[in-house]
């Protein structure tokens, strides 16, 4: 079916068919030649504190530096746990610059969460902000983590940065009480990081495309997290894939500096990937560290003009929702773009009313670098598909015999490119591909005539939260120790604010135990999108003849009971 890729027929006139990483030796190849392209262009702007492509250059140089000092072994995995703060890109350029494999981790983390990652990875090192310095604390004695470096969220704006500072401190007490002054720790403070590392030899190390670059953990089915590998090759690739598939709108933005917004966090891959999309252009990212704080958002927005503003639906909705989001200048945006989570014909005809730009709808993964499929971003009109490949990308649809089925036949979606992890760190990844290659992405999709391709369902029980995979063997191995539940069984339901929401089925031990007891154990135990949202006691669960939990039925029987959400 797919032998004759029908998408390339679709392509604007100055996309390419195919891209070449391989033009760069490195990863650091391609992030030095930005560095030396843009030195004086602002790079980041964060709570009106603006940095430089330069000053973000030397910022890393003295990560690099200062990690190097350390003594850990080239190669070694260094965590970077932040949200959208000045110091977050420095500090990830610094880990690769310095020779070491980066692992983010999602700030929000719980201590459970953090330890699997912190052991699976057998991270050395962390850079965390300290309002989640609690969460370190109840885990770091069963992890192999030798040195730690502290950082507050306004450690790099300067004289605002103290104010900053203040506040989430002392107005808004965002920083949970927490204690690692032990010697034993061996922590430092991030501005000692960068005013030690300023002074120390920095020793280039020799990298090539095929070393590991990010190690990005995604939600695994067994109830573990799984540790994608993503290449330098595979990071390059990525960004320069997505850089030529904007290239038709950003080719004719005539203004010296383009601005995008910055709201996705940057320990997720799709930002993750924008932001290296981004630098090779020279753009300003302007970062948020809050974008739930909407009317906070907003304000950020209306202090500059804005061009390129990637996010999930959910966040397009919530903007929407705010009174005062239309009153902002949008005359400047040039490109909507969706991912994470499927984005909704009425979201999208609300945001093209409102700001005059289309919402553009694409299709990635963890273990793609966010890169997939899109749709041709010239396009004014939401055609609910997830679009085509793009540039280097080759997907084809199977049966269960991995043979390719016929256009607008349903199959599973495998995908190859040079974008593509070789694989999970740690497993055997045997199954994770097809004998030809492609990695089995466990959605089930449909392929028209033109190569555009649309999401049916996927194949794993996978609920998408306002685009975070949350994996119901996950949240029931957690909420089976809560005490008084006997059994559980979870599904994601429709919902409207956040695409699906988390809902759990409970077989208690007795009437002694509360929806109220279940909640409260979900949020010291799991990340807040996590958390089951609906609560539901039964009887028994649906079970097939060898005792497998039926979650299709109880997603059937959610339908039959609530026929509104339909």
């Amino acid at each position: 079916m797919t032998t004759d890729k029908p998408w390339l027929a679709q392509y604007p006139e100055n996309v390419p068919n195919t891209i070449n990483p391989d033009q760069y030796e490195s990863l650091i190849e391609l992030y030095e030649e930005c560095f030396n392209r843009f030195r004086m262009h602002p790079m980041t702007i964060c709570m009106g504190v603006t940095h430089t492509y330069g000053d973000v250059d030397q910022a890393s140089l003295a990560v690099a530096a200062w990690l190097q000092a350390q003594g850990i072994p080239k190669g070694s995995v260094v965590a970077l746990m932040m949200p959208n703060v000045p110091q977050y890109l420095p500090t990830m350029i610094g880990i690769l610059r310095a020779g070491y494999v980066c692992t983010p981790i999602n700030p929000l983390y719980t201590g459970r969460e953090l330890r699997h990652q912190l052991n699976d990875s057998g991270a050395q090192v962390i850079f965390v902000v300290d309002n989640f310095a609690q969460a370190l604390e109840q885990v770091i004695e069963e992890t192999d983590i030798k040195r730690i470096v502290l950082s507050k969220m306004g450690d790099m704006m300067g004289l605002k940065g103290i104010l900053v500072n203040t506040v989430i401190r002392q107005v808004k007490r965002l920083v949970p009480k927490y204690n690692l002054n032990d010697p034993k720790y061996n922590v430092t403070k991030f501005p000692d990081v960068l005013k030690k590392g300023k002074n120390l030899p920095f020793q280039a190390p020799k990298t090539a495309l095929q070393h590991k670059a990010i190690l990005q953990y995604t939600g695994g089915t067994t109830g573990l997290s799984k540790g994608a590998v993503l290449t330098q090759r595979n990071v390059v690739a990525a960004a320069m894939q997505s850089e030529a598939w904007f290239r038709p709108i950003t080719s004719d933005i005539n203004e010296a500096y383009i601005n995008m917004v910055m709201a996705l966090p940057l320990y997720h891959i799709f930002a993750f990937m924008l932001s290296l999309l981004g630098m090779r252009s020279g753009y300003t990212f302007i970062l948020v560290p809050n974008p739930r704080d909407m009317p906070g958002f907003i304000k950020t927005l209306s202090k500059q003009p804005f061009h390129i503003f990637p996010a999930v639906n959910t966040l397009f909705k919530g903007l929407l929702d705010q009174p005062n989001f239309k009153y902002l200048d949008f005359s400047s945006l040039r490109i909507s773009q969706a991912g994470g989570m499927a984005a909704t014909e009425q979201t999208a005809a609300r945001w093209l009313e409102v700001t005059g730009c289309p919402m553009v709808e694409g299709w990635g993964m963890t273990e793609c670098v966010a890169v997939g499929t899109n749709n041709v971003i010239t396009d004014r009109k939401f055609n609910g598909t997830i679009g085509i490949p793009g540039p280097s990308v080759d997907i084809i649809v199977v049966n269960e015999n991995d043979e390719p089925v016929g256009y607008n036949q349903a199959g599973d979606m495998c995908i190859k490119g040079p974008n593509v992890m070789s694989g999970y760190f740690n497993k055997d990844n045997t199954n994770y591909f097809t004998k030809d290659g492609y990695f089995r992405t466990g959605d089930i999709v449909s392929m028209d005539e033109k190569g555009y391709i649309t999401l049916l369902d996927r194949k794993k029980d996978m609920v998408l939260v306002s685009g975070f995979n949350v994996f119901p063997n996950e949240i029931e191995s957690v909420m089976l120790d809560c005490k008084g539940i006997v059994e559980c069984a979870v599904i994601g339901i429709p919902d409207d604010h956040q695409g699906e929401a988390v809902k759990i089925y409970i077989v208690p031990a007795d009437n002694n135990v509360t929806k109220s007891d279940i909640k409260e154990f979900a949020i010291d135990n799991l990340t807040g999108y996590k958390c089951p949202r609906h609560i539901e006691f039964v009887s028994e669960l649906p079970k097939s003849n060898v005792g497998k939990i039926l979650r299709q039925k109880l997603r059937e029987k959610h339908m039959l009971d609530n026929p509104q959400t339909l």
